[in-house]
């Protein structure tokens, strides 16, 4: 028994507002992918006294960090169930994250160190949750899996990317560099989701006409 598989362009598309979004992971998670590969050397060559053991707690104090934020912040906005709030909670991560990744350039001691990854670990807190509910919010329909799925593999494949240039760029032009970058792509991707006015301040009408707005990938 044979099973054929059609694929119409139109099982291929997302709403417009679920671009920006997909676009704004990508530009904070492909900005951070560059300092992935490189961030234990960074620790090791450019803060004085830092050793491995250092690398380990400052990533363990983002994690943990991370961890212990997200969850009251999902809770808050679900209780809160206002799009508004998730927005400028949404935006703020990303501006923090900027200023997260920018600060590391400043980083000389390994207290200094652990205060900015608990400062990356409460933006991404703040981001995971917002990200999620917004996105959830404006998901296609019939089209859910997609959505999720097609953010997942332009990230992938981004972080991938970033994982490779990465090293590339600090190793011509510095650590300093890759960290300027990614503190850019946090802070455009806060300008993306700024470029969406009805997120800001929805209406009904307006809500319903752009969610019926589709784009060809």
């Amino acid at each position: 028994m044979k099973i054929r598989i059609s694929l119409d362009i139109k099982d291929l598309t997302v709403n417009r507002v679920i671009r920006h979004f997909i676009l704004s992971d990508l530009l904070l998670l492909g900005g951070w992918g560059l300092i992935s590969p490189v961030f234990g050397l960074f620790i090791i060559n450019n803060i004085q006294d830092a050793d491995i053991f250092s690398v380990g707690v400052s990533v363990g104090v983002y994690l943990i960090i991370k961890s212990i934020v997200q969850l009251p912040v999902a809770v808050l906005l679900d209780k809160k169930q206002n799009e508004k709030t998730s927005f400028y909670v949404l935006v703020s991560s990303l501006m923090l994250a900027g200023f997260s990744a920018v600060a590391y350039c400043a980083v000389d001691t390994v207290t200094g160190l652990y205060i900015v990854s608990a400062l990356q670990g409460f933006s991404f807190g703040l981001y995971t949750p917002s990200w999620s509910v917004m996105f959830s919010k404006h998901l296609d329909s019939g089209h859910c899996s997609l959505d999720w799925s097609l953010d997942s593999t332009t990230i992938g494949i981004a972080s991938g990317a970033a994982a490779i240039f990465g090293g590339f760029i600090a190793s011509a032009f510095g650590f300093t560099s890759i960290f300027i970058v990614a503190s850019l792509l946090s802070f455009v991707g806060a300008f993306v989701l700024l470029t969406v006015p009805h997120l800001i301040f929805p209406n009904k009408t307006q809500s319903k006409t752009i969610i019926s707005e589709h784009t060809h990938i």
